[in-house]
């Protein structure tokens, strides 16, 4: 009887943690939106938006794998590095997507060293997050 309540226990805690994890992205998303329309500066837009990015990834991850990936921010950051150097190699040209907006500002056309540190940041703002979060 003990252990079918902690199992219950467990699957609760996973939802909630799914719910939490899903307004998170809901709300950064809604805020990378705003920036991407409305904030036309130095600082905000080109830093800013590239921390929250890792961070709204992280998110939407956790909404399907709530624990299992402790080295999640890890490949959120390679993977946002993969991104970067594919910009560095003009892949949207490549793709042949260069000529779509969207596509342009979602991948990105330029790399940057510190567009890296900016994802390497929102990485480690979810981690600490994360931990700050799961006590």
């Amino acid at each position: 009887m003990m252990l079918k309540k902690d199992g219950e226990k467990m699957k609760a805690n996973r939802l909630n943690l799914r719910i939490v994890y899903a307004v998170l992205f809901i709300v950064i998303l809604i805020v990378e939106v705003l920036i991407a329309l409305f904030v036309k500066d130095n600082f905000i837009r080109p830093y800013g938006g590239d921390i929250l990015v890792t961070v709204l990834i992280c998110c939407f991850v956790r909404i399907f794998v709530p624990k299992k990936l402790n080295l999640l921010p890890v490949w959120v950051f390679l993977f946002a590095l993969a991104i970067e150097i594919g910009q560095y190699f003009d892949y949207v040209s490549l793709l042949g997507l260069s000529d779509s907006k969207f596509f342009c500002i979602v991948l990105g056309t330029s790399f940057s060293f510190i567009d890296v540190l900016c994802y390497a940041i929102g990485c480690v703002v979810f981690f600490v997050g994360e931990k700050i979060l799961r006590r």
